[in-house]
């Protein structure tokens, strides 16, 4: 796993499933911040935020539906669901890398409308 658009999947994939701590020793460089507006913009407090929605939904999932990387920046879009039957969210994580870790982190996410709220017939994925 030597790009850095693996290392931001891993990143996700571990953070989603409950390995928080894990992927912070694994892949988040010193001095780390974020860009989420529900958490103070330091490591800890997005990586308690992380434990914490781990614990709540403990079958959430993540599926990466397209990455690009380009220089020290990788973009992730995915299908995230707190459980099976949640539609989920569509959410697009960018990363900023330094010396092969994490950087910098910002998201954003959009709700997968239920059933036929969905007017679009190309679908969000």
């Amino acid at each position: 796993m030597n790009s850095l658009k693996d290392k931001a999947i891993a990143f996700l994939q571990g953070a989603a499933t409950g390995n928080v701590e894990e992927v912070y020793k694994t892949y988040v460089a010193e001095g780390f911040r974020h860009h989420n507006p529900y958490y103070k913009g330091d490591a800890t407090s997005l990586k308690e935020g992380m434990k914490e929605a781990s614990a709540m939904n403990p079958t959430k999932s993540l599926e990466v539906q397209l990455a690009v990387e380009e220089g020290n920046h990788v973009s992730v879009y995915s299908h995230v669901k707190p459980d099976e039957n949640h539609s989920g969210y569509a959410v697009v994580h960018f990363f900023r890398f330094k010396d092969g870790r994490i950087a910098e982190l910002w998201d954003v996410g959009q709700a997968v409308p239920e059933g036929d709220e969905m007017v679009n017939e190309e679908g969000m994925f």
